[in-house]
Formats: C-alpha cells, structure tokens, sequence
C-alpha cells in the first residue's frame, strides 16, 4: 500500500535539516553586493537590442554610455548608479524548509545583511523617516527593508531575492471598470509612460509590470512583482496576455521617447503582466516601471547548506498563479 506523503514527517522524508543562519546572513550580503554592480544578463541583453536599433541622437549616447558604464562597475566593482535605490527582499521557501531559528531569526538576518552591505558595497543610505528625516545611515528603519514572502510545495530549499528599486516616481494606479477593457488598459499604459518618461524620472528604459485587478493593495503588488521578477523575455503562460504583453511593450516604443526621456524609441525594453481575480464591478490597474539599472539577483539555500546562485527569480511558478481551493499537481 502506497504511503500519502502528506501524511510523513519531515524526517521521513529527509527533509531534517535546518538551514543555518549564517548561511542566510552571508548569502544575502553577498547577493546586495551583485544586485549594485552586476546588471542581470536578461535585462543586459534586452539594453543592447534596444541599442542597436535605437536611432535618436541623443538616446543611443545614452544607452551606449549606461552599457559602458555597467562594464566599468562590474571592473571596479562599485554601484552601477549613484542612487542605489531602496533595497527590499523577497523569499521564497519550500514547503519543507526549516531555518535555524525561525522565521524572527530570517528577518534579522535580512536586515543586518542590509545594514553591513550599505556599509560594505557601499549603498547610499535612502531610507529616512518620512516626517522627521530620521536616518540611521544604514538602509533599515521603520518598514525597512520590505520583506515579502511566498512558499511553494515541497523542498527543504529557501529562495532569496533582492531588489534594488528606485522609490520615488514610477508607479502608478488607477480603478478602471469592465467597460474599459483592453482598450482602457492601452491608454492608462501610455498615460503613466508619458509621465513616467518626462525629464527621464523613470530612468528608462525601463521594464514595465502591470498588475491588473485583486484589491488595490494587491494590484500594487502584482505590478512590481511583474516588473521585478520576471526576465526579459518572459511570458505569461495565457497567450492571450502573453500577446497583450508584447503588444504594449512594442506601444512604449513608439510613442516618440527613448532613453531618459530623449526622443527616440526605446522607452521598454520588456513588459509583464501579472492578474489577480478582483470584484467583479472594477479592474484595477497598476504601473510599475524598473529602471535601467534593474537591480536585482537570486540565490538558493538549501537544507544541506548548498547555495546556488541565478539570475532568474522564478516566482510566478503555477503554484503562485493557482485559480483552484486545492493544489493539485
């Protein structure tokens, strides 16, 4: 008779191991240092198609002088931008993982890593209090870093990811009704790239994420979830997003504007799309621009103490977009 493994324990599994603290703690100082100087491959080959077929003066100047730019980073290593952004985490854990103390343990690990790598990259320290501009010159405060969190069944594995996100302009969001349409997104896209593109406050060019209905506040996540963890290239397994994807993408690039706002043609170098179920009488909207830096990069720990690092998040799996109660593999 065939044993459920629902039913086994994680010993019987063999899934005993705890993932040590330390082991997050280095793997994430080591993952702030290649987020601030190494540009992700996806996102470095998408710079040089949009180079090569850029055409306006002044922004192939531009993309020409960020692709030398990166390779002097990567040689001395230092920070791609002077702006380092706003760190953030993200994490991932198989549904059998263990840490060494717990979950508390994780986010203090997180945060020092933080902290030691604003100090050791070096990264500007952004973060201040809203009010009093308190900063305590180490990227952690109040809220800072963000740390979200996803699981995935199976595997004694935790995923961390980091991403450097500039935190001032670039997003944006709107209550759109059913009426609108496809029609509608199309115009709220090119109404937030306009803006975005102005006097180049998004940095591009840029990957754009979508997030399309869910609450507001899931909206807002589902966007820059799109724009900060997926890869140039990517698809949404719908083909019917999947075409609206490559559709809006090639609207950004023609709409007269390329690098940093220059006239030209290489505003996007990809567009993702990410859904949530909504309430059936809107269907919210949200706009999320990562700039030209695309600070971001991935490891996994596993429970035996290996670390692999990647370039893709792979956080959109089927288990993340699941429509079912139950998860049936």
């Amino acid at each position: 008779m065939e044993t459920d493994r629902s039913e086994l324990t994680v010993k019987e599994l063999g899934y005993d191991q705890m993932i040590s603290i330390n082991a997050i703690e280095s793997t994430a100082q080591e993952l702030m240092r290649k987020a601030a100087i190494e540009i992700p491959d996806d996102y470095l080959a998408g710079l040089r198609i949009a180079a090569a077929a850029e055409d306006g003066d002044l922004s192939s100047f531009v993309l020409e002088t960020m692709l030398e730019n990166y390779e002097a980073a990567k040689e001395d290593s230092r920070a791609m931008c002077g702006d380092t952004g706003c760190p953030r985490w993200y994490v991932k854990m198989g549904n059998e993982a263990r840490i060494d103390g717990g979950p508390v343990a994780l986010e203090a690990a997180l945060r020092r890593a933080t902290a030691t790598a604003t100090s050791s990259v070096p990264l500007r320290p952004n973060r201040v209090h809203p009010l009093w501009r308190t900063d305590h010159d180490n990227n952690v405060g109040i809220g800072a870093p963000e740390i979200e969190y996803g699981f995935e069944p199976g595997g004694d594995w935790i995923d961390l990811v980091t991403v450097h996100k500039g935190g001032l302009f670039g997003t944006d969001y709107r209550m759109l009704f059913p009426s609108d349409g496809i029609p509608g997104v199309k115009r709220f896209f090119l109404d937030c790239l306009v803006a975005f593109g102005k006097r180049g406050l998004a940095c591009q060019p840029a990957i754009i994420g979508i997030g399309l209905g869910g609450s507001k506040d899931t909206c807002m996540v589902l966007g820059k979830r799109a724009a900060c963890l997926r890869v140039v290239g990517d698809r949404n397994p719908d083909p019917k997003i999947a075409e609206l994807e490559d559709e809006l993408r090639d609207l950004g690039n023609n709409i007269g504007m390329g690098a940093m706002g220059f006239v030209g043609k290489s505003m996007v170098i990809d567009c993702n799309i990410e859904v949530g179920y909504c309430h059936t009488g809107g269907m919210q909207m949200s706009v999320h621009a990562f700039c030209l830096s695309s600070r971001r990069a991935v490891a996994r720990i596993y429970g035996n103490g290996k670390t692999v690092y990647r370039n893709n998040p792979e956080w959109f799996t089927d288990y993340q977009r699941r429509e079912t109660v139950e998860w049936v593999i």
